[in-house]
C-alpha cells in the first residue's frame, strides 16, 4: 500500500519509546505515602500466625506488633488499620467486648502510641468482630437494630479515641452514626480525631477471607444486605456519601475497591472529599493465587494499585502495602 505524504504526523508511540520518557509523562504513580497497611491482632503472647485464606498475611499478638511496625516505620508507610481476632469466649450478642478498655484494639493502640507515635492508626467502629452472630450491630427480633447499635458505636469510638486512635472508621453502615460519633468526639474534646467513613460499603462476596481472618465467617448465618449497599446500584452511593459528609465525615472509603472503580471516579467528580480505596481480602487473595499459579506476573500488583489512583483515590488500604513499599524503596 502506498503511504501518502507524511502520514502519520502524530505518532503516540514516540512517547512510549523509552522507559525514562514513559516515567516523565506518567499521569499517576504510587509512593509509600499512598499506602495503608491492615494488621490483624490476636490474643496471647509471642504469637505470629498465618491466615489460611490470605497468603503471607499474619495475625500478631499485641507484644509482637513491633515486628511488623518496625517495617512500617522503615518503609515510611504513614498509617496502619487494626482489626481484632476476638476469641469466641469474649463474643456475645451485644458485642460488649468492643467496649472493654483492655480489648485487643485498645491494648494495640496503647502500644503503638507509646513505641511508634509517628505512625497513624485507623480503627474500625463496628461490632462484627465481637458479636456471636457475626453481624455489625445488635440483633433485635432477628433484625439489626440501627439506633441501638449506634449507642454502642458511639461509646466504642470514644474509647478508641481515648486510647490514641487517630482515625475513627465506622464500617457498620448504620444510618446516622457519623453525626452522633462526631458530636460525641467533639464533646469529649477529640476535635482533631478524624472520621473515615465507610459510606460506600457494598454487600460483597469479596469479604470472605477477611471474615475468616477476624473469626466472624463461621458465626454469620445471614447476609448483610439489609444494611450494606446493593452492588447493583451506583447512584445510591452519592446519597450515602452526601449524608456522611453533611454529618461530619472527613474522608470516605469505597469498599471493595477494584471492581468499584466507577464508583470511586464518580464520587471524586461529584464530592470534594478525600477517597480511600480498600483493596479487600478477596481481591488480594485472587491476585496472590494468580501469581502463585504463574497466571500473572507480579507487575499486576502495581497495575491494580495504579488503577485506584487513576480512578481518583488518594490512598489505598492494601495487604500488599509492605511488599510494594519494599519494591519502591529498591527502585528509589
Amino acid at each position: 500500500m502506498k503511504i501518502i505524504g507524511s502520514y502519520p504526523k502524530t505518532r503516540l508511540r514516540r512517547l512510549r519509546k523509552h522507559k525514562w520518557l514513559r516515567n516523565l509523562i506518567s499521569e499517576n504513580n504510587i509512593s509509600p505515602n499512598d499506602l495503608i497497611l491492615p494488621i490483624f491482632v490476636r490474643e496471647g503472647k509471642n504469637k505470629i500466625e498465618s491466615i489460611k485464606t490470605m497468603p503471607e498475611v499474619k495475625r500478631y499478638s499485641v507484644d509482637k506488633l513491633p515486628t511488623i511496625l518496625k517495617k512500617v516505620k522503615d518503609l515510611k508507610i504513614p498509617m496502619v488499620a487494626l482489626f481484632p481476632y476476638t476469641p469466641n469466649n469474649k463474643k456475645n450478642k451485644q458485642g460488649s467486648e468492643a467496649l472493654n478498655p483492655n480489648n485487643l484494639i485498645c491494648r494495640s493502640l496503647r502500644l503503638i502510641k507509646s513505641k511508634f507515635p509517628d505512625i497513624g492508626v485507623m480503627c474500625d467502629v463496628a461490632l462484627d468482630p465481637y458479636t456471636s452472630h457475626g453481624h455489625d450491630g445488635v440483633l433485635i427480633n432477628n433484625e439489626i437494630d440501627n439506633d441501638e447499635t449506634i449507642k454502642i458505636l458511639v461509646k466504642q469510638a470514644i474509647l478508641q479515641a481515648k486510647c490514641g486512635c487517630d482515625v475513627i472508621a465506622p464500617s457498620d453502615m448504620m444510618d446516622g452514626r457519623i453525626g452522633l460519633i462526631r458530636k460525641a468526639l467533639d464533646k469529649e474534646k477529640f476535635t482533631d480525631v478524624s472520621i473515615l467513613s465507610y459510606a460506600v460499603k457494598y454487600a460483597s462476596s469479596f469479604y470472605g477471607p477477611f471474615r475468616e481472618a477476624v473469626g466472624s465467617k463461621s458465626k454469620l448465618k445471614k447476609d448483610k444486605k439489609t444494611y450494606q449497599m446493593d452492588f447493583r446500584n451506583s447512584f445510591e452511593a452519592y446519597r450515602e456519601v452526601g449524608l456522611d459528609i453533611k454529618e461530619g465525615a472527613d474522608m470516605i472509603i469505597v469498599k471493595p475497591g477494584m471492581i468499584y472503580l466507577d464508583i470511586i471516579r464518580n464520587i471524586k467528580k461529584n464530592f470534594n472529599v478525600p477517597i480511600i480505596a480498600y483493596q479487600v481480602s478477596g481481591e488480594y487473595s485472587l491476585i496472590k493465587d494468580g501469581i502463585k499459579k504463574k497466571l500473572f506476573k507480579e507487575d499486576i500488583i502495581f497495575e491494580s494499585l495504579i488503577a485506584f489512583k487513576r480512578a481518583g483515590a488518594c490512598a489505598i488500604i492494601s495487604y500488599f502495602a509492605i511488599e510494594v513499599a519494599k519494591k519502591l524503596k529498591k527502585i528509589n
